[in-house]
């Protein structure tokens, strides 16, 4: 799956912010928009940080899912 795709999905129930230190390592910052919960991720390539971000945030989905049955 793209990139691209997987931050889409993302941001239906994630606001994201992006920080780099001077030492060139980003942090990926998500809120969810519903509880308002945060989770950070920081590594060197953004694209680890998206693939990251996407399967905390199927984790996530998944938790939710269970708990509703």
């Amino acid at each position: 799956m793209r990139n691209t795709t997987k931050l889409k999905l993302i941001l239906q129930h994630y606001n994201i912010d992006f920080s780099m230190s001077e030492d060139l390592e980003i942090t990926l910052t998500l809120f969810d928009k519903e509880t308002g919960d945060t989770e950070d991720f920081s590594g060197k390539s953004y694209t680890h940080l998206i693939s990251r971000a996407y399967t905390y945030f199927n984790k996530r989905r998944k938790e939710i899912h269970r708990s509703n049955y």
